[in-house]
């Protein structure tokens, strides 16, 4: 007796989930109106009106060298109305967010990391022009010698208007090879670097088989001449163009990672060559946002480097967040709002957010329980939410993949009550640790003296 056994292997796709990765965009319609709940965006209606404003400026080109504060209690959007703006903006506007601890480095000085990451911010959009050829494929042949050297062939693709034999070399029968060209495809040829891009079946193509893949996509063929002129443009960064110039490496240190601190003199240089790109024609500036978190702590050194260099031609526009209040600016013993210096902090346009009511913080949890492909009871939902509203937002989301995993362990698909109390219980908020901490603090090993009164409250505001 023989038995057979059959197993199938199954390759399951592991997916993280960012905190952030609802948000599709600032839910705002054609006229800066916000939806209260759109795009992953709940509430703040009249911070992602005013961030609506700056978006539209933006992308018209009105406004750079600007600076935009969003200030608000922790758990109230900020960050959300920042990454809703990159969605907005789109790949073609360059968006580098950047933690203000991230300055502080023992591998180059504060303000050229700053810089860096402002000039980051900074897209340089190319033109360059090259030759194609573009047309429908009517035969490829291919002749491959019995020695095996090289391979020769020739290529007949035509238009509506023309038709043309082109002979191949070994490069473009390999290129032809490897994008399964094939008589009856549409394609486009890059003479210079000999690129070969498949665009699809032709239409007259479309009768040739019973049945297609569902993939298969149809296009009219070209028109007028095969050999044709086309403008390409690359988008790159300022700093991508001063890690190419300034490495010997070239283009291949932009994947060394850290590319230390970059010589004045090589940023000058580029300067004045995109100065000149821009006044031929070849290049057009395109001023993205750097979005500093954390804006509290930059010293004052820091922001006397904002001060001046968004006053240059060449400035992104800079939002920055902060959850403080009258706090000292770091580096001095001065209090100020935000943690920023009073002059800088006139020169900002200020965005403020307000905390979110109970029914924002349940819609933002239904949000994050779809996002997160979890089923919440209502009621439970409902406590999860009266938990957000009394310790704070961040919590509750926390609690949403923990309680989904003591709901499965019951072996249940949906989250009850009971669930979020057990999560509740296992898992303490910042104001219960810190009542747990001053309740049982002598159980725990700290120091016998603190330093003077005035230096504990400065180290408390850091």
């Amino acid at each position: 007796m023989s038995i057979s056994v059959s197993s199938q292997n199954e390759t399951s796709k592991l997916e993280r989930l960012g905190a952030h990765s609802h948000i599709k965009g600032i839910g705002l319609n054609d006229n800066l109106e916000p939806k209260e709940s759109s795009d992953g965006m709940v509430g703040q209606v009249k911070a992602r009106r005013a961030a609506g404003v700056i978006l539209r400026m933006i992308q018209g080109g009105k406004i750079a060298g600007r600076s935009i504060l969003m200030a608000g209690p922790p758990s109230t959007g900020k960050t959300a109305i920042a990454m809703a703006m990159s969605q907005t903006l789109g790949s073609g506007t360059p968006f580098v967010s950047l933690s203000a601890s991230e300055v502080y480095s023992l591998e180059m000085s504060k303000t050229e990391a700053l810089l860096q990451a402002l000039r980051k911010s900074i897209g340089v959009r190319i033109k360059e022009e090259t030759e194609i050829i573009e047309g429908e494929v009517v035969e490829v042949q291919i002749d491959r010698s019995i020695t095996g050297g090289n391979k020769q062939g020739k290529l007949t693709i035509r238009t509506t208007d023309m038709e043309t034999v082109y002979d191949l070399g070994t490069k473009m029968i390999d290129a032809l090879t490897k994008e399964k060209v094939l008589a009856g495809d549409v394609v486009t040829i890059d003479k210079s670097m000999g690129k070969v891009t498949k665009l699809g079946r032709s239409f007259t193509r479309a009768r040739d088989y019973d049945a297609m893949g569902a993939d298969t996509r149809f296009v009219q063929c070209p028109q007028g001449e095969i050999q044709k002129r086309k403008e390409l443009v690359h988008t790159v960064s300022l700093h991508d163009i001063d890690v190419i110039n300034s490495r010997t490496q070239g283009f291949l240190a932009l994947f060394a990672g850290d590319t230390g601190e970059i010589k004045p003199e090589v940023r000058e240089q580029i300067n004045t060559k995109v100065s000149e790109w821009r006044e031929e024609g070849k290049a057009e500036i395109s001023p993205g946002v750097l979005f500093v978190d954390e804006v509290h702590m930059l010293d004052i050194e820091c922001f006397s480097f904002f001060n001046r260099a968004l006053e240059d031609e060449l400035a992104p526009i800079v939002i920055m967040a902060s959850n403080r209040g009258i706090t000292r600016i770091r580096g001095t013993n001065y209090r100020s709002p935000h943690g920023i210096p009073v002059d800088y902090l006139d020169r900002m346009l200020i965005i403020s957010t307000q905390t979110y009511s109970h029914e924002e913080v349940k819609e933002i949890l239904h949000i994050r329980c779809q996002e997160e492909d979890v089923d919440m009871a209502p009621s439970a939902l409902d406590y999860l939410a009266s938990i957000g509203r009394e310790t704070s937002l961040r919590y509750a989301l926390l609690l949403i993949s923990s309680s989904n995993q003591i709901a499965l362990k019951r072996k249940s698909a949906t989250i009850e009550d009971s669930d979020i109390k057990r999560v509740y219980d296992l898992f303490l908020d910042q104001s219960r640790s810190v009542k747990y901490l001053e309740e049982y603090e002598k159980n725990y090993v700290a120091e016998t003296e603190w330093p003077a009164t005035e230096d504990a409250a400065s180290m408390q505001e850091d």
